[in-house]
């Protein structure tokens, strides 16, 4: 049996490789079904991140939908989702280049639906069968001297054209979904500064013999309570997810009154980001399979829609979406610890899983593999926040007795959002190296009751910041990390969160920005519509609170920022744009301190290219051992570092 080698943290030779990553990895979601067969979408960085839609019929084949250089992408509320529906082994979709709605027959090559450069866009489209149309939430983008204007809208698959409006007047929409029958429609609604997570409304009207819909009747939701997912049942009862209790549960209709199917102190929604998602489903009138989060780890269970008995069963996942239901089994991509995400079969007659599609062409090997361990950790104000923590793991290497590992923490995007455990590659890209990771649910993230997600409300860069420095800190007094070797990075508002801690505390001596916020108000004042009120809740109404703005904008602040940062940038993001990561350098760059910057030409919000995601986490290694002092095992091509 050959002997560990020993060498320092952060120096340990990994086969888990940035080429490795890059060239097997894609992304998994959005499942559908239609009749016997399922769909998923693939997310292909070897194909510029290009979305492409699988088949896979009964007897286990698969097979590429939409063609190149289609991109089943749409760019509603800017971060998508709901991209396509199928119905009789047709295709809809959204193309991601020209934003036009195509339809795509069996056999047959895609057909544009919606006009050229109209400034339109769909999403979370569902057929109308009976009038030969699709109803989706419909974005329209022609009025150049205003925001996009959302509604409910009708698309004739006759003629196409730009649609016709069912529903308008709220700010947004989502959720459109048809009764069995097809007489009824009920949808979701809501106003600024609300996002859907925050409150919104659940709407029930008529659809009419014409097509349009008869007055509409509110079922649930308000300013401050939060629907998901409203579904109708095979028998034709209306379903849907309210955080009216504290956390999201399962209600129904029945005749005019609201009726609780579940009553945990558990999670059977998520964060409206993107459209299409799904956590449960009927397999048949009288039995739901559903998830459920549980302290940032998700379950499955049954329920009986008869007598509501709620029967937990045995998975070996711990992250499970896009929950489609049938009659006979049930499909979803699910992840955990020791297992990246798939696309997951389960057969309701037996109770066995099958792999249908892997995230990974192959299984990284388990002696690599460090697997994720839930914490919490006391934080301010007498309360507690929670993470992931992973310690370093190399069956090939061992670190010199009394070393203590470098320590990477994560903050997540969001903020309304949440990490889970699943097996990530690029997390054991670190661990595997000899450096710990803290993935953090800092306070504000999903998955923990409605009180924990709005700690962060008037309280962003502060909660946040707070939980990501007591986590580290945690850690340290654990004897797990090196308190002098702390790391951060974020993407997004996680890269805000990051940005943040470096400029406003002193705990970490490096960090890494992923197209971060640095400037609050410049991120009130030019992002897209679905978030330009988001901060009304979280840090104040702009411009009346611009004081606290600034206040907590690191760009602001950037003479109190001592320590090396390197900054990575799609230069085509609209949610945050490009100037809030080059202010910030140039800031850097005055005050003489260590900075680099890594533009990508071609790149949005998110990056989705092979070769720019390769680049990105090499140079980030690189960069935190120049800084901190250590030479990666890896080839690296240098970044150039300023002021270094």
């Amino acid at each position: 049996m050959t002997h560990p080698t020993t060498a320092p943290y952060g120096m340990w030779k990994s086969p888990i490789t940035a080429d490795l990553i890059v060239a097997e990895s894609i992304g998994l979601g959005q499942v559908m079904r239609d009749g016997p067969d399922i769909y998923w979408a693939e997310m292909r960085p070897q194909e510029k991140g290009r979305y492409v839609v699988v088949r896979r019929t009964p007897d286990g084949q698969t097979a590429d939908v939409n063609p190149a250089p289609f991109n089943a992408r749409t760019r509603v509320h800017e971060y998508g989702g709901g991209s396509y529906t199928v119905h009789e082994g047709s295709l809809y979709f959204t193309n991601f280049a020209d934003q036009r709605l195509y339809r795509q027959l069996p056999g047959s090559a895609p057909e544009a639906l919606t006009p050229e450069g109209a400034g339109i866009r769909f999403a979370d489209c569902v057929m109308d069968s009976q009038r030969n149309r699709l109803i989706g939430v419909r974005e329209d983008h022609r009025l150049a001297d205003r925001e996009a204007v959302n509604a409910i809208a009708a698309l004739d698959l006759t003629t196409g054209g730009e649609g016709e409006v069912l529903v308008s007047g709220s700010d947004f929409f989502a959720s459109p979904r048809l009764s069995p029958d097809g007489s009824q429609l009920v949808w979701q609604s809501w106003n600024h500064p609300n996002m859907p997570w925050d409150g919104c409304e659940l709407w029930l009207a008529d659809v009419q013999a014409d097509g349009s819909l008869g007055t509409p009747k509110l079922v649930a939701g308000g300013v401050e309570e939060s629907i998901f997912q409203p579904q109708w049942s095979p028998d034709g009862t209306l379903y849907f997810v309210s955080d009216r209790s504290g956390w999201w549960n399962l209600y129904r209709l029945v005749g005019s009154a609201v009726e609780a199917v579940t009553q945990r102190e558990a999670e059977f929604g998520a964060p409206q980001w993107v459209f299409g998602q799904s956590t449960y489903g009927f397999a048949g009138p009288e039995r739901i399979l559903c998830t459920y989060g549980s302290d940032g780890i998700w379950h499955l269970a049954e329920i009986d829609t008869r007598t509501l008995a709620f029967s937990p069963l045995e998975s070996p996942y711990t992250a499970i979406h896009s929950l489609r239901v049938s009659e006979t089994d049930a499909v979803f991509e699910g992840g955990s610890p020791t297992r990246e995400s798939e696309i997951v079969r389960l057969d309701l007659a037996t109770g066995q899983f099958s792999t249908l599609r892997r995230s990974s062409g192959a299984a990284p090997d388990s002696r690599y593999i460090s697997p994720a361990q839930p914490i919490t950790f006391p934080t301010e104000k007498g309360q507690t926040a929670h993470g992931f923590y992973y310690p370093p793991h190399n069956a090939d290497f061992a670190a010199p007795a009394d070393d203590r590992p470098p320590l990477l923490v994560i903050s997540h995007g969001g903020p309304t959002g949440a990490t889970d455990s699943v097996l990530k590659l690029p997390i054991q890209f670190w661990t595997s190296r000899g450096i710990a990771v803290l993935d953090v649910n800092y306070g504000g993230s999903t998955g923990y009751g409605r009180a924990y997600r709005m700690r962060l409300n008037d309280n962003w860069g502060i909660v946040d910041i707070d939980d990501c420095c007591n986590g580290a800190r945690f850690l340290v007094e654990q004897g797990l990390a090196d308190g002098k070797r702390l790391i951060i990075r974020g993407g997004s508002a996680g890269g805000y969160t990051t940005l943040g801690a470096l400029t406003f505390r002193d705990v970490f001596s490096v960090g890494a920005s992923y197209y971060g916020v640095s400037d609050l108000g410049g991120l009130a004042e030019e992002t897209h519509k679905f978030e330009s009120r988001y901060l009304d809740n979280l840090v104040g109404p702009y411009p009346a609170t611009k004081a606290v703005y600034e206040e907590r904008s690191p760009v602001y602040h950037a003479e109190n920022l001592n320590c090396p940062v390197i900054f990575f940038q799609g230069l085509e993001d609209k949610v945050v744009l490009p100037n809030q990561a080059e202010r910030m350098v140039d800031a850097m760059r005055y005050n003489e301190v260590a900075v680099a910057y890594v533009p990508f030409a071609g790149e949005q919000h998110g990056f989705r290219q092979a070769a720019n995601i390769k680049r990105a986490l090499e140079g980030e290694l690189y960069f935190y051992g120049r800084v901190l002092g250590f030479q990666p095992a890896d080839e690296i091509e240098p970044v150039v570092i300023e002021n270094m």
